[in-house]
């Protein structure tokens, strides 16, 4: 199964480095670059660690419906605080369990306690289909008798 590294690889230059934000910037920056960028999530960072993620849900869950303002208020009030990540030996299944199981859009790859990379459900689907694609390939390959 395909590893978050080599699934990293594949990604096009302009997604393969996710852009983040520190805590103590404001949410305008954030909803700014997410729709600047057409991204969902943005990890928060800081120090080089990760200490959280925000996204679109964030934004309209804790701003929108509470009437607060983007301008004056840190991502640090409407991030999601336990963030879960993977490092890149995880395959596509286990990151799909994870995501799975915790109802998350977003996953943030982390290796050596520094963010290498940002895995979204559809980077996810999309290897997965283009696995059981590849499975059925050899497996017609193997009833045709061309595989040895």
């Amino acid at each position: 199964m395909t590893t978050v590294a080599e699934l990293l690889k594949l990604k096009d230059e302009q997604h393969r480095v996710p852009h983040t934000i520190g805590p103590n910037q404001m949410v305008i920056e954030a909803i700014t670059l997410m729709a600047n960028k057409n991204i969902g999530a943005v990890p928060v960072v800081r120090d080089g660690k990760v200490v959280g993620i925000v996204s679109e849900r964030d934004y309209v869950r804790k701003m929108e419906l509470k009437g607060r303002a983007s301008v004056g208020t840190p991502i640090s009030d409407i991030m999601t605080h336990d963030v879960k990540t993977v490092d890149s030996h995880r395959t596509v299944g286990e990151c799909m369990k994870i995501m799975t199981d915790h109802r998350l859009r977003h996953l943030p790859v982390v290796d050596d306690g520094q963010l290498v990379g940002l895995l979204s459900i559809g980077d996810l689907v999309k290897e997965a289909i283009a696995e059981q694609a590849r499975l059925i390939e050899k497996m017609q390959e193997y009833i045709r008798g061309e595989s040895y």
